[in-house]
């Protein structure tokens, strides 16, 4: 991506940090059911040219406005990242096959008897997983993203509520990391998620293991009847720097694709939704992108220059291997669809009634309910297929008899 991409891509980082620390998230009680939550971090970090002589002394961390006026952060060259990880442990052998792709996710992990907060829960997590301080003066907690609903069994049953928590690396260079050597660490820069024409593949889950996880032979008709559920992702094919504290080969294979996909694209959308600015932004806003060129609806001549909204949000649900599958689900979203075009309304408009309603729980409800009724409907039709065709054969043998 070109320099002048980059410095737009940098201009809307600002506009969305500035966004999130003033707007407070949607929070989603725990019922009381299910109490159980977690908290991740999303880190991100400007990292300077290098060829620049960029220096950091100060005592004290810069607030976010002054951190955007520093030299290093707006030189030429400059580049926003954003952390993931891979972790090699637990890479079931349906998602690591062959060991030809690699799921990425943000550092963190469950709340604990004892943890103050989320917010001490993701810098607990981050400290223990990888060993990365987000306490120290290199970090600054910039704010969280609206709480999630982690579900199960098509949506049917709650797990427990996710915060994301937002962390930006104030000083240039790299900060002292320790992560353990089954975990691989990749910096990946913001411009490859946010440009228009991302890399993207799919994850295949096998459906019958969400419906039927206790019972082999029920698991086998289930996949035989509905097939197998594929999750859009995006392809991170962009060199990324690893960090290990000792050599672990199969984590730096080079025929392995990193993907992010799932609960961790849905966060890292909200993310960039957030650079999306309002279409009647003030230009005197801190971190306004208006100084920078930025149009909404961008003509050829702007492309260049211009920043691509988030992905779609329907690109979080997953479609089904069976076409038929496909049609009875759309037959049945109705409001699905209806929730998906509030959101993305609401999105564009800068997130006005974002708070007053959860648009991601929403429309996942609606969605798997949809699902739901129409897995139903095509079980029923391939079980009086099935009947039909047993009652013509068996017709067919007897007439010829």
């Amino acid at each position: 991506m070109s320099d002048a991409e980059e410095r737009v891509v940098i201009a809307h980082l600002s506009h969305a940090l500035h966004k999130i620390r003033s707007t407070p998230p949607r929070l989603i009680s725990s019922p009381a059911t299910q109490p159980r939550r977690a908290a991740v971090a999303i880190v991100l970090r400007i990292v300077p040219p290098s060829q620049s002589s960029a220096s950091y002394s100060t005592s004290e961390s810069p607030s976010l406005t002054d951190f955007f006026k520093l030299d290093w952060v707006h030189a030429s060259g400059a580049r926003a990242e954003v952390l993931f990880l891979h972790r090699e442990k637990g890479q079931t052998p349906d998602t690591d096959r062959l060991t030809k792709e690699a799921h990425v996710a943000f550092p963190g992990g469950r709340m604990e008897e004892g943890d103050e907060n989320g917010l001490y829960t993701a810098m607990r997590q981050t400290w223990e997983e990888i060993g990365l301080d987000l306490a120290e003066r290199d970090f600054i907690c910039i704010g969280q993203l609206d709480d999630r609903e982690i579900t199960t069994s098509l949506g049917k049953r709650l797990l427990m509520i996710l915060s994301p928590f937002v962390f930006l690396q104030v000083t240039p260079g790299d900060v002292p990391i320790d992560p353990p050597p089954e975990t691989a660490l990749h910096w990946i820069p913001v411009s490859t998620l946010s440009n228009q024409d991302p890399t993207w593949s799919h994850v295949a889950v096998d459906v019958a293991s969400r419906l039927a996880p206790r019972h082999s032979w029920v698991k086998i008709l289930v996949r035989i009847l509905v097939g197998s559920m594929q999750f859009s992702a995006i392809v991170l094919n962009y060199p990324t720097k690893i960090t290990k504290k000792k050599p672990h080969a199969s984590a730096t294979r080079p025929d392995r694709q990193l993907k992010l996909w799932g609960l961790t694209l849905g966060m890292t959308m909200d993310l960039l939704a957030c650079m999306h600015p309002q279409l009647n932004t003030d230009e005197n806003a801190p971190g306004s992108p208006t100084n920078y060129a930025f149009k909404p609806h961008p003509t050829e001549d702007d492309r260049s220059t211009s920043f691509a909204v988030a992905p779609a949000m329907t690109s979080v649900f997953p479609r089904f291997s069976y076409p038929d599958v496909n049609f009875w689900i759309w037959v049945f979203g109705k409001r699905y669809r209806e929730v998906v075009r509030g959101w993305e309304a609401s999105l564009l408009s800068g997130g006005s009634n974002n708070k007053r309603i959860n648009w991601a729980g929403t429309a996942l409800n609606a969605f798997y309910a949809a699902v739901r009724k129409a897995l139903i409907v095509v079980i029923v039709l391939r079980a009086i297929g099935v009947l039909f065709a047993l009652g013509f054969g068996a017709w067919w043998i007897l007439r010829a008899q």
